[in-house]
């Protein structure tokens, strides 16, 4: 049986390239066909992914959304992201976040063929977006299924299907017994803490009771053992860090833009400078100047 050794460092499936390889390997379509029954909540026995290339090289994959395309058995269709940064928000609402996965899930409903097919054979869309950071911080459960329903909460239609799994909130799972966990938690607490060897146990005890986890951590094993794979990995994490310092840096100074705006105001106004000072955060220096 494969364990995660205590001591060994392992690459995160959170990671966008590594959760898509760990979908679409070969030798392991046990693992997306479980992932799918699982966040589905439907048994899936068949799955076929229609994306399955990934970038050749870092400069694509950047600019690349790493998402797993797949049809299943019944030939409904469905997306599976992992989303590990976070978008940059207008405010604290997460409506980008929310309108780019109902862009992409409408978008994949509307791309399939209809010449020919009666509307009420078209299949049924499922975006699932693996988050790790929190969207609803209202909602305490980690899971939000959703679909076009009335105001009183009757369903419309089941033709478009948003599953949201935010593993911000896996935290208090951690004390539930092994055995009482759902599936979908099991695949959860994997993606979220595996590379934590203060959480290796735990993980170790789901692997032995879930084959198909087992699978995805033989695998993730094997990917964290090659360097290649290792030196993109941190090449990723270099990139995306750099993105943060910069739009940091950009509103930084879009700030002290305002700041020296607003004392350059009160100044006219006769206000004293040391007064602006206290008041906006500038140094008494930069207000002399402003």
């Amino acid at each position: 049986m494969i364990i995660l050794p205590p001591d060994v460092d392992i690459l995160s499936p959170i990671d966008d390239h590594i959760f898509k390889t760990l979908l679409t390997h070969p030798e392991a379509k046990s693992v997306l066909i479980s992932l799918l029954s699982a966040t589905m909540d439907r048994h899936v026995t068949d799955a076929i992914v229609r994306n399955n290339e990934l970038p050749v090289s870092d400069d694509n994959e950047k600019g690349e959304r790493l998402d797993v395309n797949c049809t299943i058995d019944t030939g409904d269709q469905a997306d599976v992201e992992m989303h590990g940064s976070r978008i940059e928000e207008m405010d604290s609402g997460h409506i980008s976040f929310i309108n780019k996965y109902i862009y992409y899930l409408t978008d994949l409903h509307s791309s399939q063929k209809s010449k020919g097919v009666k509307y009420h054979k078209l299949a049924r869309t499922y975006q699932i977006t693996f988050c790790n950071y929190t969207i609803y911080p209202k909602r305490e459960y980690f899971i939000t299924r959703a679909s076009m329903r009335t105001p009183d909460g009757e369903q419309l239609t089941d033709q478009i299907n948003f599953i949201l799994v935010e593993l911000s909130k896996l935290d208090e799972l951690l004390k539930k017994p092994i055995d009482k966990l759902t599936p979908l938690e099991m695949w959860s607490i994997f993606f979220k803490f595996a590379p934590d060897v203060r959480q290796r146990d735990v993980i170790n005890k789901v692997i032995a009771v879930k084959e198909e986890i087992a699978v995805a951590g033989a695998l993730l094993m094997e990917i964290s053992k090659d360097e290649q794979e290792r030196a993109r990995y941190r090449s990723r994490r270099m990139f995306e860090t750099d993105q943060i310092s910069n739009i940091l840096t950009a509103e930084e100074r879009g700030e002290n833009k305002a700041k020296l705006e607003m004392a350059r105001n009160l100044k006219a106004r006769g206000i004293p400078n040391v007064v602006i000072s206290e008041a906006s955060g500038l140094t008494l220096a930069e207000v002399e100047k402003a």
